[in-house]
């Protein structure tokens, strides 16, 4: 079958836009650089209470994608819970990830799911739901390699890692090393920018940090800021433009990225193009896929103590810095990770 329209198919949180929408957009503009029509259809999606999951899934099989304006949907692409259940004959999942709180995050200080009357009831559903619909796709793919481990633990299904670059993979470039360490990411707490504003109380060095991004976390980070006396040293730029981003990744002396279990993490992929050491944390998921510690970035437990231990070393020692963040470039360039790769696996 020769494939014309291709519909990528997301759910989204409305007025939210994080890594998954910029995945989306990304994926959309490289189909249609092949010649492709494609048209992203997302619905808006609501977690709690826990009823309202099952509902959103039941809406996505219940949508019919196979067809627009009388025009046939050649292929559709499907990337996060709950878009993966739409019904299609040509379905392909490329999985960002599945419903967290259900999952990796159940039982845990950030999913809600376990608490819930009817918690257990409505992860059964999820589960069983995903054993069934991610086994009849087309084709299956993974956003990374601890997403596919993920599904494998969970689900027992197999999914081959599909990698794509970050949205800024073109505009990046070293700049300076300059006195700051730099962490760009939504202020949430899953993205644990409390464990380096508490690490920035513990340092011997005299590293300021730049926090950019927006998010529910702020009034918490700003509350460490004022406990720890960090007014001089730490700085919330809240958003910043593309511009703004890419010279502050360009100047910082390290990128610290430090999630729990991260799906992907453009983060680190953008650090490492901007010729950065990145800093992360052993169990912060996807960064680890990309980080070599001692190489091209430092690895350290999710405690401030050795997080700052680890802020000194790049400050105290420039060179090795520098030396990082060269190694980390040609790293991450040597992985050929393209949207034409990506386009290529999914459509084959």
């Amino acid at each position: 079958m020769r494939l014309r329209r291709i519909a990528i198919c997301t759910s989204q949180v409305p007025f939210t836009t994080g890594g998954a929408e910029l995945h989306a957009r990304g994926l959309q503009r490289a189909l249609q650089g092949h010649g492709y029509e494609t048209e992203i259809i997302a619905v808006p999606f609501r977690w709690y209470p826990p009823a309202e999951i099952v509902k959103h899934m039941l809406a996505w099989r219940l949508l019919d994608v196979t067809e627009a304006g009388g025009n046939r949907i050649d292929l559709v692409v499907a990337l996060r819970f709950p878009a993966y259940l739409v019904r299609h004959p040509h379905k392909v999942v490329w999985l960002m990830h599945q419903h967290k709180a259900a999952y990796e995050w159940w039982a845990s200080e950030y999913g809600d799911l376990a608490a819930a009357d009817d918690g257990q009831r409505v992860r059964d559903i999820i589960i069983g739901s995903d054993n069934t619909e991610l086994r009849a796709a087309h084709r299956l793919f993974a956003n990374s390699r601890t997403v596919a481990e993920r599904l494998k633990r969970f689900n027992g299904i197999d999914a081959p890692p599909l990698y794509h670059p970050p949205p800024l993979v073109e505009q990046l470039a070293p700049g300076e090393c300059g006195d700051y360490i730099f962490c760009p990411s939504r202020l949430e707490r899953t993205k644990r920018q409390s464990l380096l504003m508490e690490a920035m109380a513990h340092l011997r060095s005299d590293a300021k940090c730049y926090i950019a991004g927006t998010g529910p976390d702020e009034a918490a980070l700003r509350q460490l800021i004022t406990a720890h006396h960090l007014e001089s040293r730490v700085m919330l730029l809240g958003h910043v433009s593309q511009e703004e981003l890419v010279r502050y990744y360009a100047n910082a002396r390290a990128v610290f990225f430090g999630p729990f279990d991260e799906d992907y993490g453009y983060v680190t992929l953008e650090a490492l193009h901007a010729g950065k050491a990145v800093i992360s944390l052993d169990d912060s998921g996807g960064p680890l896929e990309f980080i070599e510690h001692g190489i091209n970035g430092l690895i350290v437990p999710p405690a401030p103590q050795a997080i700052a231990a680890a802020i000194d070393t790049l400050f105290e020692d420039r060179a090795l810095a520098e030396r990082m963040g060269r190694t980390g470039r040609e790293m991450i360039r040597d992985r050929g990770i393209s949207w034409d790769a990506v386009v290529e696996a999914l459509i084959a």
